[in-house]
C-alpha cells in the first residue's frame, strides 16, 4: 500500500494552504517525502519566488539534521546549513519558541516523524510549539505521518503530572497508540484550547500498520532510532537509559541489544527466554560499544528479535529484563542519577515511568501478571482523550 502523509498532501496541493503565508518551519532530518526529498528542498524555491516567506526554521533534539547522539547534548544553529532564513534550535538555550523567534510569523508548520513512544521529546516540542503559538495568536499546521508502530494499541503506565519532564510533559501512556497530528488535537484539547490548529492529515493510512507496511520512507528520526524494529522495542527499551546497563548505544543495533559487563548473555538468555514472554526471542551476545556506557568493555547480554509484533509487549518484556538482571547481578545493576532531560532531582527511572511505583515493583520483584494489570487499569483511563482525538478510525 501507499500512504501519502501530510508533507505529501501538501506537495500534491501546490502548497495551497501556506501560499501567501509567513511561515516558520519545524522539521529535522526525516521531514521528507514520499520521494525522499527533504521538506526544505520543497519550501524553499516557493520562498524565493515570493510566493511564501519562510521567516525561521526550527530544529528539535538532535539537530536540524540529526548530528547529536545523545540526551542533554544541546546545539544551537551555526553556519554551515547555509539556510537563507534564521535557524534556532528547540533543544540548546530554548526548548519552546520564544516571542523573538516567532515574530512576524501568521503560520507555524511543524513536521516531525514520531515514533509512538511517551518519552520521544519531539511531540513535547510539538507541544511547547503549541503552547507558543497560543500565546501570540499564530495559526499551527502538522503535517501528519504515521506512528511507526501502530495506533490500535496502548501500553504501560500513564504519566503522573508530578513526574512531568521533557520526556512526558503531559499525561500519556508510555506507548500512546496516537499519531503526531492526533496527539497535536488532544494537547489543544486538553492544555491549549485558545490554539489555532489545522492538521494536514494523510491519505491511506490505518491503525493497524506499521511504517514499514506504509510504502511511506523511514528516514532515521534521531541517530539511535535507525529502523521501524528499532522503534517497536522503544516504548520499554528505554527503560535501560536509566540504568547502567548498555542499551546498544554504539553498536550497530541500539535498544535492541542490551547488557553489560556483569551479566553473563547465556544464563541471561535461558532465564529471560523462560519467562513466557509473548511475541520476543533473546539471542544470548557478546559485544563492545564504540561509545556510550561500557565503551570498549567486553559485555554480554541478549539480543531481542520480536517474532509477532502483535502480541509483543515492549513494557512489560523490559520490565522482566530489568527483573532478572537484578536476580542475577545484585549490586552490580544500579538505577542511573540525574540529570536527565532537564530533571535534576528524580531518578531517571522514575521520570520515563513517570511514577516511582514501577521502579519499586521491579526491585521488589512483583509479579509480571499483578505489574501488567495495572497498567491496563492505568491505560483504561486514558481510554476516552484518546477515542476523542482519533482521526483515522480503521
Amino acid at each position: 500500500m501507499c500512504v501519502w502523509t501530510g508533507l505529501d498532501r501538501l506537495i500534491r496541493d501546490d502548497f495551497q494552504a501556506i501560499r501567501g503565508r509567513r511561515i516558520g518551519l519545524v522539521c529535522n532530518q526525516a521531514s521528507v517525502s514520499g520521494d525522499y526529498r527533504h521538506v526544505l528542498e520543497s519550501v524553499l524555491p516557493i520562498h524565493l519566488k515570493g510566493e511564501i516567506v519562510l521567516g525561521a526554521v526550527f530544529g528539535p533534539q538532535h539537530g536540524l539534521f540529526g548530528h547529536t547522539q545523545d540526551n542533554m547534548i544541546e546545539w544551537e544553529a551555526d553556519g554551515r546549513t547555509r539556510l537563507p532564513v534564521p535557524l534556532y534550535s528547540l533543544y540548546g538555550l530554548h526548548r519552546e519558541p520564544t516571542s523573538e523567534m516567532l515574530a512576524g510569523l501568521d503560520l507555524l508548520v511543524i513536521d516531525l516523524q514520531d515514533v509512538g513512544s511517551r518519552y520521544y521529546t519531539f511531540i513535547w516540542t510539538l507541544a511547547l510549539c503549541l503552547k507558543a503559538c497560543e500565546r501570540e495568536g499564530i495559526e499551527v499546521m502538522v503535517l501528519d505521518r504515521p506512528n511507526p508502530i501502530g495506533g490500535e494499541r496502548i501500553e504501560g503506565t500513564l504519566l503522573d503530572p508530578s513526574y512531568a519532564s521533557f520526556v512526558g510533559l503531559y499525561p500519556l501512556p508510555i506507548r500512546h497508540g496516537l499519531t503526531i497530528g492526533e496527539l497535536a488535537m488532544h494537547f489543544r484539547s486538553e492544555y491549549f484550547p485558545g490554539a489555532d490548529l489545522n492538521v494536514m492529515t494523510m491519505d491511506g493510512w490505518r491503525r493497524a500498520n506499521y511504517m514499514d507496511e506504509t510504502g511511506a520512507p523511514w528516514a532515521v528520526p534521531s541517530p539511535n532510532m535507525p529502523t521501524v524494529d528499532t522503534a517497536v522495542v522503544y516504548p520499554g527499551a528505554c527503560f535501560i537509559e536509566a540504568t547502567n546497563l548498555s542499551e546498544g548505544r554504539g553498536t550497530t543495533r541500539p535498544f535492541e541489544i542490551i547488557g553489560a559487563p556483569y551479566l553473563d548473555g547465556w544464563r541471561f538468555a535461558e532465564a529471560v527466554n523462560g519467562a513466557g514472554l509473548a511475541g520476543v526471542r533473546f539471542r544470548p551476545i557478546q559485544f563492545e560499544p564504540t561509545f556510550n556506557k561500557h565503551a570498549r568493555t567486553l559485555c554480554e547480554g541478549v539480543f531481542l528479535h520480536v517474532t509477532d509484533r502483535h502480541t509483543f509487549d515492549p513494557v512489560l518484556t523490559f520490565v522482566a529484563l530489568l527483573q532478572e538482571t537484578i536476580r542475577q547481578a545484585g549490586s552490580d545493576f544500579r538505577w542511573n542519577p540525574p540529570p536527565y532531560e532537564y530533571e535534576y532531582e528524580k531518578l531517571p527511572i522514575d521520570i520515563l515511568a513517570g511514577n516511582a511505583w514501577l521502579r519499586q515493583a521491579i526491585e521488589d520483584l512483583t509479579p509480571l501478571p499483578d505489574i501488567r494489570a495495572r497498567f491496563r487499569d492505568e491505560c483504561a483511563r486514558f481510554e476516552s482523550a484518546r477515542n476523542a482525538c482519533l482521526v483515522y478510525r480503521s
